[in-house]
């Protein structure tokens, strides 16, 4: 299987970034989880709570010869609006903030420089106010989160919320380039 690394990335809720990041070419595995907290081994019906100081994210083995750690994080700007302080669309809270949780000085140096050209680039209307922080414990979520869109397709949030994201990430990256 080659060589992987591993990226971790909050940007709303986990269901989204997972189905977005399941689709790019060199990416082995996707898994929601939780991050950035202060309580060991939270549930998702605490997180969800916004108390316990986690944000929603996704833990993504890739292949850096197929993909870079900077080309998820261009990918990563695309799947959700980096613009917006502890919220995607209707999901409000600490923990649908947007976040890079860097695993060393390497990924911190490429967030920041990526989040800098974003913002130069002027591909968005307002300023990128994701943050940057170190990883320390990263928390699987329970089971029935990993392929949620996949396997719940029909579910209302799947269909209004996630179907329109992937739909349109598979038009600007041509199935994942």
């Amino acid at each position: 299987m080659g060589n992987t690394e591993t990226a971790v990335f909050g940007g709303g809720c986990f269901w989204c970034t997972e189905a977005i990041f399941k689709r790019v070419k060199g990416v082995r595995r996707v898994e929601p989880g939780y991050a950035g907290g202060h309580v060991v081994n939270p549930s998702y019906k605490m997180v969800c709570t916004g108390t316990t100081g986690h944000a929603e994210v996704v833990r993504i083995e890739y292949d850096p010869i197929i993909v870079t750690f900077s080309g998820l994080l261009e990918i990563f700007w695309h799947a959700h609006d980096p613009t917006t302080l502890n919220r995607q669309g209707n999901d409000v809270g600490t923990q649908y903030r947007s976040i890079i949780f860097c695993q060393n000085d390497e990924q911190k140096k490429i967030a920041e420089t990526s989040i800098k050209n974003a913002n130069a680039s002027g591909i968005l209307k307002k300023p990128i106010v994701t943050t940057i922080e170190k990883l320390d414990i990263f928390y699987p979520a329970e089971d029935y989160h990993s392929d949620y869109f996949a396997n719940n397709p029909a579910q209302p949030y799947c269909r209004a919320v996630i179907a329109p994201k992937v739909q349109h990430f598979m038009e600007e990256y041509h199935e994942g380039k």
